[in-house]
């Protein structure tokens, strides 16, 4: 059994959700030498998230944003507002979706189904770059 772990920045981006599986396997050297395994993918943030959802239509990207701002909305009276008024309803959506995704590894790939991508959903105005530890364990080609 084989071990891997990487530490990946990804760039400041736009409040919303982003499809970032490229960005993510474009810095996963070692991906293509596990046979088989799982790969645990963990942001490091609290006012973002990561979900695996739609890969094709940008659409529903923009859909899920509009349905998490009707869910947590900002006009809401927090508690919790030392970071501006969009930092406590980051937080509920982050809890929403969550910080980390397992996905199973396949032939030196990520084995998502066909139409799955991997998104960073931002959840701040002003947020900066976002760092994901990614945790590959597996059996390694020969």
């Amino acid at each position: 059994m084989s071990w891997s772990q990487t530490t990946i920045r990804l760039p400041a981006k736009s409040r919303g959700c982003h499809l970032v599986t490229h960005e993510i396997e474009r810095n996963l050297a070692e991906l293509k030498d596990f046979k088989v395994g799982m790969a645990n993918i963990f942001l490091q943030h609290t006012s973002a998230s990561l979900t695996l959802n739609e890969n094709a239509d940008p659409d529903v990207r923009v859909d899920m944003e509009m349905a998490l701002n009707k869910i947590a909305p900002e006009n809401w009276p927090y508690v919790h507002a030392d970071e501006g008024p969009d930092d406590m309803p980051g937080h509920l959506k982050s809890s929403l979706f969550g910080a980390s995704l397992n996905i199973p590894i396949t032939k030196g790939r990520l084995n998502l189904g066909t139409w799955q991508g991997i998104w960073l959903c931002e959840h701040r105005d002003h947020a900066s770059g976002r760092k994901i530890v990614v945790t590959m364990q597996g059996e390694k080609s020969k």
